[in-house]
């Protein structure tokens, strides 16, 4: 179990923030000896798993995964620099600090520092991250690149809802929906996992990262002195899945009120989405949710509004109470964000 105590302090300087590199990361993890894919990942490793076996491109990533033990060590994920762009992360770790480099190998790796897999991280850190981080572009480019629209966009909607729950609801809504996972009982955020620590209030700031394959494995990062790292599971993993067929219109009766792709559309929208989102979740054509989403907004079931120039999309009150009486999902107790 992990505990981080966090005063006020630590609160307001809590950040949520999106890591390409990190769902990089764990998406590996789904290719280690044991590991079972679960639903959601299936169909994408199918074709993940030949890229991890048969591209010697992978090789630092491998020896590191399969060699050592099952730690990981800060100079494998950088701090989180909230971008898009795998890239500026991977141009961060290859400027990882030498030092910390050797300092991470006798932590991380205790009495291993003669192994081959290991001993260019002691006699050359910056042409072993250097090659650590192109193992992590070629994986990037060969499995995770032609997902990552659809990825994106499930991030990017994950830190749009945490952000305005909390700023609308404050720290309580905001750590109690997380996951099953962690566990919020003011002033301790818990956090189940195999190993024990404890953090006092104030000795870092905490960086939530959803993660689309954060089932792959969840992350917690602890080697950065100013920041602690935690990922959590972002809603919508499903859209990496082959579409399924939705209930037999006889049992569902939003469904034959409004039609199943309206009915559809409503259920997804527990929390602020765009219409591209909603349309990579839903696997339907953007302008086909467009169309349903402007005749459920005229009928008052969902509300607009604009951030940038994004245009997301919510339940108002009628609509979680429609979706209550005809669909039976226990939406009323949610506020209005």
């Amino acid at each position: 179990m992990i505990r981080i105590e966090l005063d006020e302090a630590a609160l307001g300087a809590t950040r949520i923030a999106m890591s390409p590199l990190r769902d990089a990361f764990c998406a590996a993890h789904l290719q280690l000896p044991g590991r079972a894919p679960s639903w959601p990942y299936q169909e994408w490793a199918g074709h993940a798993r030949a890229v991890w076996r048969e591209d010697d491109r992978l090789r630092p990533l491998w020896e590191l995964f399969t060699e050592g033990p099952p730690g990981v060590s800060d100079f494998l994920m950088p701090r989180p620099l909230g971008t898009p762009d795998v890239y500026e992360e991977l141009d961060q770790l290859r400027a990882t600090d030498p030092a910390f480099v050797r300092a991470q190998v006798a932590v991380c790796y205790p009495g291993m520092g003669e192994e081959p897999f290991l001993r260019p991280y002691l006699t050359d850190p910056q042409a072993a991250c250097a090659a650590l981080a192109d193992a992590y572009a070629a994986w990037w480019e060969e499995a995770i690149a032609p997902c990552w629209p659809v990825m994106r966009r499930l991030v990017e909607d994950e830190v749009l809802l945490r952000a305005r729950t909390f700023a609308t609801e404050g720290v309580d809504a905001l750590f109690g929906g997380l996951e099953s996972r962690a566990r919020w009982e003011r002033p301790v955020l818990e956090l189940t996992k195999y190993i024990d620590a404890e953090y006092a209030a104030g000795e870092r700031r905490l960086v939530l990262v959803p993660l689309v394959f954060a089932e792959g494995c969840r992350l917690y990062s602890t080697d950065d002195p100013e920041v602690l790292a935690v990922s959590f599971q972002a809603r919508g993993a499903a859209a990496l899945r082959e579409r399924t067929p939705g209930p037999a219109d006889g049992g569902d009766r939003l469904g034959l009120l409004l039609g199943r792709g309206r009915a559809a559309v409503l259920r997804e929208l527990a929390g602020p989405l765009t219409t591209a989102g909603l349309a990579d979740r839903l696997g339907l054509a953007p302008s086909t949710v467009s169309e349903h989403l402007s005749l459920l907004a005229g009928a008052g079931v969902v509300t607009r509004h604009r951030v940038g120039r994004s245009v997301y999309y919510q339940l108002t009150d009628t609509g979680r109470s429609l979706l209550a009486l005809l669909a039976g999902e226990g939406v009323l107790g949610t506020a209005a964000a």
